[in-house]
């Protein structure tokens, strides 16, 4: 009953707080999906500003029509324009070292070795090689270097 009497009161700045709460979750748990409910709530604050009859129901009605189309616009644009970034690899550490070349420290044996990559030992796939050969990395797959002998490339 108190819930029903809430929702029939609802009044725009519910829908402002309810957007500020949304955006600060999206700092907290970033996504890009509270910042377009946060400003779908926005929106809907707005609209109850200008039209303060408006119904609870066609309410949040707005609110989840704005939240899909919101969501679903921003993931068509920014699939068709990513971001651009100075540090495309933050986050995929072994793309740094596709093309730089290392000394193994492990033999490649049945197509499998160890070296030591920067702070770390990897896990290394590539022809059999023996350990204190120079290996360039071509290729990242999970946390496995696919490596070729310098001579070869």
């Amino acid at each position: 009953m108190q819930v029903l009497l809430y929702l029939e009161t609802l009044a725009y700045w519910d829908w402002f707080i309810a957007a500020l709460v949304l955006v600060i979750l999206e700092i907290f748990a970033p996504g890009a999906v509270f910042m377009w409910l946060g400003i779908a709530a926005g929106v809907v604050g707005t609209v109850v500003f200008l039209i303060p009859e408006l119904n609870w129901k066609w309410q949040f009605t707005l609110f989840a029509v704005l939240s899909v189309v919101s969501i679903v616009a921003s993931r068509r644009y920014l699939k068709r324009r990513p971001l651009v970034t100075d540090h495309p690899d933050l986050n995929r550490r072994g793309a740094q070292y596709v093309g730089r070349e290392f000394i193994l420290d492990e033999a490649i044996v049945n197509g499998r070795g160890r070296m030591q990559v920067d702070d770390g030992i990897w896990t290394v796939e590539g022809t059999d090689l023996p350990a204190g050969s120079k290996v360039r990395v071509t290729e990242v797959s999970g946390a496995i270097l696919r490596v070729a002998s310098s001579l070869d490339t």
